[in-house]
């Protein structure tokens, strides 16, 4: 048999995905299994976003486009970009891809080099580090600052300055967080951008959750001065927009390494689908009632969960900031996170994640998406709380 190579054993996975299955293989017997493992909106794409994609198949709108993306679609996100993050930017910087994991996988492909350290967050999407290690850098994990009764931060500052070395080339960070839900203060931006400077770093702000937040909307460190020339932002249409299934996302890339993502575009998939990137359009520019309905939604599940969580002895939650998971901290009850959320599902039929699929900082606690009606989340929490009262 020929040998497969080494690179491909470097890539991780998402247990989200692991778990789904499982889920469903339970359904298949006859349980009823309440989902709160993967990370989508269970609201549907809005009616002026699909009216647009139908559209532009019916006006003929399937064939090869420009790789980097329609030009109307990027200077639509330029000004997005002006409007809501003060990010000043041309569209020549814009790359839109199909969904924002290759956005991630590009800018870290163009930047780092083999051996580079790369510092990600974690807890943290583990598709960072899978990436990371993939390209041959090394990635080095930088805790979040978690307070279970109050606001979270989604890195530790004082912990993301000791790690950095001489071979750092790269910061990533994702805010809204996903799985905590933490942000980055201002104070912290302006920190991480003083830091990034000094020591010469990329910097990867992966911002596919911002709009999706339930105090002021997080700034953005692309905005800052000076950091347009080193800052990758990293966005998409699945959730704000509630389109997961289209696959669209968009980077705004520095100018140097923008044509190099336009490179990697025409070497992986040529292009995004030019009705998919129409419906985009329409979902910059048509009505934002959807994001802001959906949103308010997101907050009262958020605040109907933390409370219930809060409720049951032996387990901590602090409240999310954006996104839309809980993240509670369940090392006072007497199993472990991993056997405790496998026991939720097989004994009560809930569907959550074990914290250390995002690092070894999120042992000991468990990602619930709210992403579920607020009966089924008030049913999963009475699931829970029988199961920790049998524990």
């Amino acid at each position: 048999m020929p040998t497969i190579a080494e690179r491909v054993f470097q890539l991780g996975t998402e247990t989200a995905l692991d778990v789904m299955v499982k889920a469903r293989a339970l359904e298949a017997r006859g349980r009823s299994v309440i989902h709160l493992e993967v990370g989508e909106p269970d609201f549907p794409t809005p009616g002026h976003i699909v009216e647009a994609g139908v559209r532009a198949l019916r006006d003929g709108h399937t064939r090869y486009g420009p790789p980097a993306g329609l030009p109307e679609l990027r200077e639509a996100i330029c000004a997005e970009l002006l409007e809501s993050r003060g990010v000043r930017a041309g569209p020549e910087r814009i790359v839109v891809a199909p969904g924002a994991k290759p956005l991630i996988f590009f800018g870290i492909l163009a930047a780092v080099s083999p051996g580079d350290e790369v510092l990600i967050p974690d807890p943290g999407f583990p598709i960072y580090a899978s990436m990371v290690r993939f390209c041959g850098g090394v990635p080095v994990p930088v805790p979040p600052r978690l307070f279970p009764e109050g606001d979270a931060r989604a890195l530790d500052l004082d912990a993301l300055e000791r790690a950095i070395t001489q071979r750092t080339r790269m910061v990533i960070f994702n805010a809204p967080s996903n799985p905590t839900g933490a942000v980055v203060p201002p104070e912290d931006l302006r920190r991480l951008a003083a830091l990034s400077e000094r020591h010469d770093l990329w910097v990867m702000a992966d911002e596919i959750y911002r709009r999706i937040s339930y105090g002021e909307p997080p700034g953005s460190i692309a905005a800052l001065p000076g950091m347009g020339e080193r800052t990758i932002v990293v966005d998409g249409f699945s959730k704000c927009f509630a389109m997961t299934g289209w696959r669209l996302g968009f980077g705004l890339f520095p100018p140097a390494l923008a044509p190099h993502a336009v490179r990697l575009v025409i070497n992986s998939n040529t292009c995004t689908a030019s009705f998919v990137q129409r419906a985009g359009l329409a979902a910059l520019t048509g009505p934002q009632d959807p994001v802001r309905e959906m949103t308010a939604e997101f907050r009262r599940r958020r605040d109907a969960i933390v409370a219930r969580l809060r409720g049951i002895p032996g387990v901590r939650c602090s409240s999310p900031a954006g996104a839309f998971y809980a993240f509670p901290d369940v090392r006072g009850l007497p199993i472990a996170a991993a056997a405790l959320a496998d026991r939720l599902l097989e004994e009560e039929g809930v569907a959550i994640l074990d914290g250390a699929g995002f690092g070894q900082g999120g042992a000991g606690h468990l990602r619930f998406s709210f992403a579920n009606s607020l009966a089924n989340l008030e049913d999963a929490a009475d699931r829970f709380a029988r199961l920790a009262a049998r524990l």
